[in-house]
C-alpha cells in the first residue's frame, strides 16, 4: 500500500490558520495567566505552523487539533522554570488593617485579566479569574491536561498525542488536576450567566453606590465572605467590615465624584473607575466582579497601566 500523501498547506490556508487566533489566545491565556504572553505565544504558534506546513498530515489530526498541539507545547516551554501567576488572595492571609500601606509588589508576576471585547469568545465559567488563578496552582502539564480535556473536550487519546504521552498518564493527571482546581476555585454552581437580570441589577446598584461614594450601600451588596484584592498590591481583605473600611479610606484619599464605565473581563461583569482630577476624570482602575445569589463575592481591582491598556479604555472622561 502506498504511503498517504501529506497535504501541504498552501498560501491561502494562512486564512484557515488565522481563523483559530481567538480560541488559541484564550487557550494560551488559561495556560499562562497572562494576556500579553498569550498574544505572543499565539503569534509564535501560527508562525511555527506556517513554517511546518509541509509536514502537516490531515490523516492524523485536523488543523485545529494540530494548532492546539503546537500552542500547548509553546506554552509548556514558556512556563518552564517560571513562577505561577497568583492573585493577592493566593499568597497569604487577608489583611486586618485597612490603613496599611498600599505598596506594589512589582516582583510578583500577577495574574492578568482577559479583555473579552478584543476577541470573539464564549468565556463563561472556564475563563473566570478565580478559575484561572486556581489552574495556575497546577504543574504545567497537569494544567494542560485539565484545559484540553475538561474545557476543550479533546479525547484522552488526542491529548496523549498532543503531549507525547499515554492515555493512562493523561487520565491520572486529569484526576489530580480536577481535585486541586475544584478545591482552589470553589464551586461555580451558584454563578449566574453574565446577562442574568438579577446579576445585572446587582452590578448596576454597585456602580451607583460606587459613584455616590455610598459605603453603606456598597457594603449592603456584599456577600458575607466578600473579597477585595488589588494587584499589584499584595494586600487583600475579606468580609464586609474590612471591605467597607478600606473603601472609606479610598474615598477620603481620592475624593468622591467618581465616574464608571461598563466593561467586560473574563466573561464577568467589570467596570472602569475614573477618579475626579481637576475638570476631568482620569482612569484609575479596572474592577472585575464575581457574584452569587445577587451578592458581590469578589472585587478584583487592577491598576497596572499595561493591564489597563489592553482594554482600550479612554485615559480621561468628562
Amino acid at each position: 500500500m502506498a504511503a498517504p500523501t501529506i497535504r501541504r498547506l498552501r498560501h491561502h490556508d494562512r486564512v484557515e490558520l488565522d481563523a483559530h487566533r481567538s480560541e488559541l489566545t484564550v487557550h494560551c491565556y488559561r495556560m499562562t495567566g497572562s494576556f500579553q504572553d498569550a498574544e505572543d505565544l499565539v503569534q509564535e504558534t501560527l508562525l511555527r505552523a506556517w513554517n511546518a506546513r509541509d509536514r502537516y498530515d490531515p490523516t492524523r489530526a485536523s488543523v485545529r487539533t494540530w494548532l492546539y498541539r503546537i500552542a500547548t507545547n509553546a506554552c509548556l516551554t514558556a512556563l518552564d522554570g517560571r513562577a505561577r501567576r497568583p492573585l493577592p488572595s493566593g499568597l497569604g492571609a487577608p489583611g486586618d488593617d485597612p490603613g496599611a500601606p498600599l505598596a506594589p509588589a512589582p516582583d510578583v508576576p500577577w495574574l492578568q485579566p482577559f479583555p473579552d471585547g478584543r476577541y470573539d469568545v464564549d468565556a463563561r465559567t472556564e475563563l473566570r479569574l478565580a478559575w484561572v488563578a486556581a489552574v495556575q496552582l497546577l504543574p504545567a502539564r497537569q494544567r494542560a491536561v485539565l484545559i484540553l480535556r475538561d474545557v476543550l473536550a479533546f479525547t484522552a487519546a488526542e491529548v496523549a498525542e498532543q503531549l507525547d504521552t499515554t492515555v493512562a498518564a493523561v487520565n491520572s493527571a486529569l484526576q489530580r488536576a480536577r481535585s486541586t482546581a475544584t478545591v482552589a476555585a470553589g464551586s461555580a454552581d451558584t454563578l449566574r450567566e453574565p446577562d442574568d437580570p438579577r446579576q445585572r441589577a446587582a452590578v448596576d446598584r454597585y456602580l451607583a453606590a460606587f459613584e455616590a461614594a455610598d459605603v453603606p450601600a456598597l457594603v449592603g451588596l456584599l456577600a458575607e465572605d466578600a473579597v477585595l484584592e488589588m494587584p499589584p498590591v499584595a494586600l487583600w481583605f475579606r468580609g464586609p467590615e474590612a471591605y467597607g473600611a478600606f473603601m472609606e479610606r479610598i474615598f477620603r484619599l481620592r475624593g468622591t465624584g467618581w465616574l464608571t464605565r461598563p466593561a467586560r473581563a473574563n466573561g464577568q461583569p467589570a467596570f472602569a473607575a475614573y477618579a475626579r482630577e481637576g475638570g476631568q476624570h482620569r482612569l484609575h482602575s479596572l474592577q472585575v466582579l464575581d457574584l452569587a445569589d445577587g451578592r458581590i463575592t469578589r472585587n478584583t481591582v487592577f491598576t497596572d497601566p499595561a493591564t489597563l491598556r489592553a482594554f482600550d479604555l479612554p485615559e480621561t472622561i468628562r
